[in-house]
């Protein structure tokens, strides 16, 4: 098996588990007898381990393996969900999400996506780098999708065979950690021309790199914070409390919002060849932000749906395009670098949003969180493509000027 279809199996398997949990920890937490203010922490909590494994594969993930640092990180995630149906009290809660970096975004953001995607343009020619990242992310979200789906593992659980409902789960989180157990057998066939070149402790960057990179690095963290505001944990907690729904209509909801998501991947990279990747970004991110804003004010659930399917359809285009400018813009020593630091700036936002957006939920209103995450990109995208309208990777500047 290449290594290209190892890395996009790996991932397809790990967003299955990811869109799962998105959907299912804020309910779950909720049967728990946990409050919004006590969701926040457990999400921000998960984050925060992610940011710091992130951290960790960034500075040293070339230097302890690249193959080495997936297997580790898959089975501490495996682990984690184990660990998550045997505990119930805050403390504990918290903890286990910390150490398994339990991820309630419900969009896979995490460590081993720095060292995916640092692999991954080795596997194919310049040209077809977008496209590569497309696909790459096409089964990120189709795997999202089937996660969504699964969400409704607890309701069939309930009506089919007659379990509690702390037993149903327990059932489809013993799923999620599965699901997870598969993707690191599949890291253990990863060949060594997946290993950096010349792995090493510390990374000079290039003069250009350094600037770039340092500049696209501000303006994530900025968009990652807005994010965490976002996350599909909380979103579906606002739907289940706002409209009254069960778990199956969110996991309906999730897998057409996923379904969405990978759609437009085809049409980011279709877009991004006729009229460049920053403008790709911007202009499909900010409809998609207006689009949110509008939810919490619809006056049913099919309206609020119909609006964020709508959001859905635009707001990930800026993810293959994102990434594959990041790469385009560092040279091939520098990527595992730079795709640690660009995920390591977004894991914090989106780690310490959380706890904020919990509280605010509980103290102010339940759409709280959307409408000032919503604003915050808004804010993101004008400042982008201010700043990075006129660079361009390699492969644009012989097109010219887009408009």
């Amino acid at each position: 098996m290449s290594d290209r279809l190892i890395l996009n199996a790996a991932a397809f398997l790990r967003a299955i588990a990811t869109g799962l949990m998105g959907v299912l920890l804020g309910i779950y937490l909720d049967k728990l007898a946990f409050t919004p203010a006590d969701i926040g922490l457990v999400i921000g909590s998960g984050l925060t381990g992610a940011a710091l494994s992130t951290l960790i594969v960034t500075f040293l993930g070339d230097r302890l393996g690249r193959r080495r640092s997936l297997l580790v990180i898959g089975a501490a995630s495996a682990a984690g969900g184990l660990a998550l149906i045997v505990t119930s009290s805050l403390p504990a809660v918290c903890v286990v999400a910390f150490i398994g970096m339990v991820n309630g975004m419900g969009r896979d953001r995490g460590a081993s996506l720095v060292m995916e995607q640092a692999i991954l343009p080795g596997t194919i020619l310049p040209e077809q780098r977008t496209r590569a990242f497309a696909w790459y992310n096409v089964l990120q979200d189709m795997g999202h999708a089937l996660g969504g789906v699964l969400a409704a593992l607890p309701v069939l659980l309930r009506e089919s065979f007659d379990v509690d409902v702390l037993a149903s789960f327990h059932a489809t989180v013993a799923v999620y950690a599965g699901l997870l157990v598969l993707s690191v057998l599949l890291y253990a066939g990863l060949s060594p021309t997946a290993e950096a070149y010349k792995p090493s402790v510390s990374v000079k960057l290039a003069p250009q790199s350094h600037r770039i990179l340092w500049k696209l690095s501000a303006l994530f963290a900025l968009d990652s914070l807005a994010g965490g505001f976002l996350g599909t944990a909380l979103l579906a907690y606002f739907f289940y409390q706002r409209f009254a729904v069960d778990e199956a209509t969110i996991a309906i909801l999730f897998f057409c919002a996923r379904t969405a998501n990978a759609a437009s991947h085809f049409g980011a990279a279709w877009l991004a060849a006729r009229i460049g990747l920053v403008n790709t970004m911007v202009f499909t991110h900010i409809p998609s932000s207006i689009l949110l804003m509008t939810v919490p004010f619809a006056p049913s659930f099919a309206v609020a749906a119909l609006l964020f399917l709508l959001r859905e359809g635009l707001v990930e285009m800026d993810v293959p395009t994102r990434q594959s400018y990041v790469m385009a813009m560092v040279r091939p020593e520098e990527r595992t670098f730079a795709s640690g630091v660009t995920h390591l700036v977004r894991m914090g936002g989106w780690a310490t949003a959380p706890f904020f957006a919990g509280f605010l939920m509980q103290g102010l209103a339940l759409a709280t969180p959307l409408l000032i995450g919503a604003g915050m990109k808004i804010v993101y995208d004008i400042a982008l493509y201010k700043a990075f309208r006129h660079i361009k990777p390699p492969e644009e500047r012989l097109q010219g000027p887009f408009f």
